[in-house]
């Protein structure tokens, strides 16, 4: 706010200490000069003249009193009117004060209220600045993570290059083995069907004389059976004896029916050393399986009928009532008989 400057005006008034001096001393002159003209009457003259200069004195001094009362109210009101406009612009300026003073108060709010927001501001600004700090930081750890990962990846992908081109390599090795696979197997199936025709078509003399089931089988209906009279120490766990069987390319015997059941016990002889033969009949899953993968149908061919786990199908001799199968661990050592499908001889 600018700054009124107000002049006072200054009123000087001297007072006459000897009013009546300058007045005497003309008086003086005036009655020397009257002396002077009136020589004859002196006495009468000075007491003229002296009556005279009293009531000059009187009049100066009456005329003194009236200037020095107009001076003085002249004063009064100079006084008075300075008073008056200083107290005016006092007045005004203590209004003007006053606005100024309310004016920067509600200046002074917003501005605290401003303050408030923009601290406010400052401490958001601050709490997500930190957090992008700290998204920052994750996100350079994370792609510290994608770089080791990145090249994690391009090791792993030269790895896979490389175990490629093994395979590669492997793969063509193995298209080599399995052309000369093939070129064996065919060779075997030759081999193999020359083999089945000398077994179940062997020579006699000049002439070929084929039979449904090669020499040392037993033949019955559609089936070849051979029987392993072996005695211990050469009996077989009932997996040894399924793989002795596969060697002939036949399996343990499976019983379809009552008829098949009754031929199969009825070839199981009851020889010394031998306390039945292994058929392929086993526990799986808590079931009566046969090696073909069907299920015994009637469980009271074999005794104990309930599947134990471990346990194998021996077949015995018929002369126990009502069955010819009985249930033992398969880790037991047996004599076994393998079956395989016959040739059939006759035209379909």
């Amino acid at each position: 706010m600018e700054e009124e400057e107000v002049n006072y005006a200054s009123v000087v008034f001297k007072a006459n200490k000897n009013p009546t001096a300058e007045a005497k001393n003309t008086e003086e002159t005036v009655y020397d000069q009257v002396k002077v003209k009136n020589q004859p009457t002196e006495q009468t003259v000075d007491t003229k003249a002296d009556e005279k200069a009293n009531k000059r004195d009187g009049h100066f001094r009456q005329l003194a009193c009236c200037v020095g009362i107009l001076c003085v109210v002249l004063l009064l009101a100079i006084i008075g009117v300075c008073v008056y406009i200083t107290t005016l612009n006092y007045t005004s300026e203590q209004n003007q004060l006053r606005d100024n003073l309310t004016i920067l108060q509600a200046v002074n709010f917003n501005l605290t209220n401003i303050n408030d927001k923009l601290n406010s501001a400052v401490n958001n600004l601050t709490v997500q600045l930190d957090n992008l700090n700290k998204s920052y930081a994750d996100l350079e750890s994370n792609n510290t993570d994608v770089i080791a990962e990145n090249q994690k990846l391009k090791t792993q992908n030269q790895q896979l290059e490389t175990q490629n081109q093994q395979l590669e390599t492997k793969m063509k090795t193995l298209n080599e083995t399995l052309q000369e696979t093939e070129t064996e197997r065919n060779e075997l199936n030759v081999s193999r069907a020359q083999w089945s025709i000398d077994q179940y078509c062997p020579i006699k003399g000049a002439v070929r004389q084929c039979k449904s089931c090669q020499a040392g089988w037993r033949h019955d209906e559609s089936r070849c059976y051979v029987i392993i009279d072996e005695r211990p120490p050469e009996q077989k766990t009932w997996a040894g004896a399924q793989a002795v069987c596969k060697e002939k390319i036949s399996d343990l015997a499976v019983i379809n029916n009552a008829t098949e059941k009754q031929y199969i016990s009825g070839i199981s002889w009851n020889r010394p050393g031998i306390s039945g033969y292994w058929i392929g009949l086993r526990v799986v899953d808590g079931k009566w399986t046969w090696v073909d993968g069907s299920n015994l149908t009637d469980i009271s061919w074999i005794q104990p009928a309930t599947p134990t786990e471990g346990h194998c199908a021996i077949s015995v001799t018929d002369n126990i009532p009502n069955n010819g199968l009985k249930s033992v661990s398969c880790s037991e050592m047996n004599a076994w008989i393998c079956e395989k499908k016959a040739l059939s001889l006759t035209p379909p």
